[in-house]
């Protein structure tokens, strides 16, 4: 099995060869890697930003304390959730699992009204809070694909949402920043690849019950 070796090999770059970019073959796994990502009920409540521009990098670099992930990375990555979740988000769903399926909408009403019901028990801050969750599930598929694929990364919580959200016009959007995904090649000159990784031993991990 590939998946564990290739975990090993990856860490938190911190300093990227900004000479080098991530293929367009190999973004396209890391999205679908992310698409095939479990949620809860399968909505899918986030949104994942490719951020190409140099310039609104260099915008979200002070935002990000200045880490040079942000500008040297081939590519940044911002995961968004949803600031709500209504009920067209549900039905939307539910009109894309009737068509994909083959099913009658009418067949899933008793899920949808579920649904709608468990969305309408959660206050607004439980739900933004709900939805930046499931932006981490899929923000560890893509470390994953990114390990499978021989590309560094870097996930990053160190950043101001508030900023991020006006530079990116989320509000606007109704999302709202969550985490953050540099990718691309390591450095040569990134002494952090040559540290040997730090991970609790297994039975300080698990717990038979």
């Amino acid at each position: 099995m590939q998946l564990i070796k290739n975990l090993k090999w990856r860490y938190a770059t911190k300093k990227y060869d900004t000479s080098k970019k991530v293929n367009s073959e190999d973004l396209k796994i890391i999205k679908e890697a992310i698409q095939l990502s479990a949620t809860s009920y399968g909505l899918q409540l986030f949104k994942v930003l490719i951020i190409e521009d140099p310039t609104i990098r260099e915008k979200l670099k002070p935002a990000s304390w200045g880490q040079p992930q942000i500008t040297d990375a081939s590519h940044l990555l911002v995961f968004c959730g949803y600031n709500d979740v209504t009920d067209d988000d549900v039905e939307a769903y539910i009109n894309l699992k009737a068509q994909t399926q083959d099913v009658e909408v009418a067949s899933l009403k008793g899920a949808s009204d579920f649904m709608k019901v468990k969305m309408k028990e959660k206050s607004p801050e439980e739900k933004q809070n709900w939805t930046a969750k499931q932006t981490y599930i899929a923000l560890s598929n893509a470390l994953n694909a990114c390990a499978e694929l021989g590309l560094d990364s870097t996930p990053m919580e160190g950043f101001d949402p508030e900023i991020y959200s006006e530079i990116l016009s989320l509000k606007e959007k109704g999302l709202n920043a969550s985490v953050v995904l540099a990718v691309g090649y390591r450095s040569v000159e990134d002494d952090t690849q040559n540290a040997t990784k730090i991970r609790k031993p297994l039975e300080d991990i698990f717990e038979k019950i």
